[in-house]
């Protein structure tokens, strides 16, 4: 009796599925730019590909290869449309190892899970965009996957030390910050202590450690874009099902994207469908009001979905809704901003580690002359 083929020995070459030339193996491309999946690009059409390696996150992969191909246009990559832009097509069965797709998605006896999500533009965009893409994929061969000595711990007396939960916790609670952002560099568990104080029951405490989370963020996207994004796409996850007890996440959000927006300033249309949620709506407010202390530009996204809000009954709501046009100028509020001004209700604004009440009558005078 004759011996039945090995599927496991079924196995193709990795190529590019609009024009079937080969592809290299996907890429961890470090331009400054935070991203989870590896990238590549098809010498010969230009189509860019983005690689799951779980095969359960497609919808990521997906914006990953978009947004690269649009060489990191995040406006651009959004206003694009499917078919009258650009063609998306999915390869499944890869092993980003032996760069091969395997049919059977069987390797050695194993499940050969991962998959490249694959998007190709028009050329007119192509023509704009591709030169960009073909410089990051250039220089991150020449990159060493060394650490910049920059951000590499001291090795002098005062090293950084890591922290144990509780001295995490002690220091969140002292609003001392940078021993935490150090331990950080160190261990990526002092991250994820930091995240679980994120549900305290202490406003105070939950506010400094989203800015810590914030901070914690911006030192790692250069050195470890992975986690960085991890930590990121983390807290927006929850609210995929309930927005119960997660307040703390939305502010941290804000927080990360404030400290790096260049990094991080992206994901920042995952925030706008928060401000449906009638109980989120204030925090979420109060987080882009966060982003446009340092980035107004791309806070201004937010501007006609805030705008709204400076009539809301919610006092915490309307307050910082008057603080976020404070920061992106008064042009189409003014009047309602001066309106206002006789506005004698409280409300509680963080500033650097301490919780300060201010009228919203204060507010609205403060946005005012940041006009002037």
């Amino acid at each position: 009796m004759g011996h039945l083929p090995s599927i496991e020995q079924t196995w193709e070459e990795a190529t590019c599925p609009f024009c079937g030339l080969s592809i290299e193996r996907p890429r961890e491309v470090v331009d400054g730019v935070a991203r989870e999946m590896p990238v590549g690009c098809c010498i010969n059409c230009g189509a860019v590909y983005a690689c799951d390696v779980t095969g359960h996150n497609l919808g990521e992969a997906f914006s990953e290869a978009l947004v690269f191909a649009c060489d990191m246009d995040w406006d651009l990559a959004w206003d694009l449309l499917p078919e009258d832009d650009y063609i998306h097509m999915i390869v499944e069965g890869y092993d980003p190892q032996t760069n091969r797709i395997y049919p059977e998605k069987i390797l050695a006896g194993h499940a050969v899970r991962g998959a490249l999500s694959f998007v190709r533009l028009h050329q007119d965009i192509q023509e704009v965009k591709g030169a960009g893409i073909t410089k990051r994929l250039a220089e991150s061969r020449a990159l060493s996957p060394k650490k910049d000595a920059a951000h590499e711990p001291e090795t002098a007396a005062g090293e950084p030390q890591k922290l144990t939960k509780q001295e995490v916790e002690q220091c969140i609670k002292e609003y001392r910050l940078e021993p935490v952002v150090a331990s950080a560099r160190l261990d990526k568990k002092t991250g994820r202590y930091v995240q679980r104080l994120l549900h305290s029951n202490d406003e105070l405490m939950r506010l400094r450690a989203a800015e810590a989370l914030g901070r914690v963020a911006k030192v790692l996207a250069p050195v470890d874009p992975t986690t960085a994004v991890a930590i990121l796409r983390g807290l927006f996850t929850p609210f995929e099902t309930s927005s119960a007890s997660y307040w703390g996440s939305i502010d941290a959000i804000g927080e990360i994207m404030a400290a790096a927006p260049g990094l991080f300033g992206g994901y920042l249309p995952r925030l706008f469908p928060l401000l449906e949620d009638d109980a989120l709506r204030p925090v979420v407010v109060r987080a882009l009001t966060r982003i446009a202390q340092e980035r107004p530009d791309l806070a201004g996204k937010a501007g006609r979905r805030v705008k709204p809000l400076l009539n809301s009954p919610d006092p915490e709501t309307r307050g910082s809704a008057v603080r976020l046009f404070g920061y992106l100028g008064a042009d189409g509020v003014r009047e309602r901003l001066l309106e206002l001004q006789n506005d004698s209700n409280e409300v509680k604004v963080y500033q650097t580690g301490k919780l300060v009440k201010k009228t919203i009558g204060e507010l609205a005078r403060i946005a005012l002359s940041a006009e002037c």
